[in-house]
């Protein structure tokens, strides 16, 4: 899988878990690149893409979704 990277951000943003829901921008970002507050779904394939700025979210390895009903 080839990914854009975004200067200044890493190339991915590993979550836990129990970090779910995801949502970007997360609040590591700087406040001069926000935008509207989206919610990822990274529990179906392991990852995913903000659609406004690119960043990619994946869960990390051995970590599964956990307290969601």
């Amino acid at each position: 899988m080839t990914s854009a990277a975004v200067p200044g951000q890493p190339d991915a943003v590993e979550l836990d878990g129990s970090a779910l829901p995801a949502f970007c921008p997360n609040p590591a970002m700087p406040i001069w690149s926000s935008h509207p507050r989206v919610f990822l779904d990274v529990a179906t394939t392991g990852e995913a893409r903000c659609p406004y700025c690119g960043t990619l979210y994946r869960l990390k390895p051995g970590s599964a979704p956990s307290g969601h009903h």
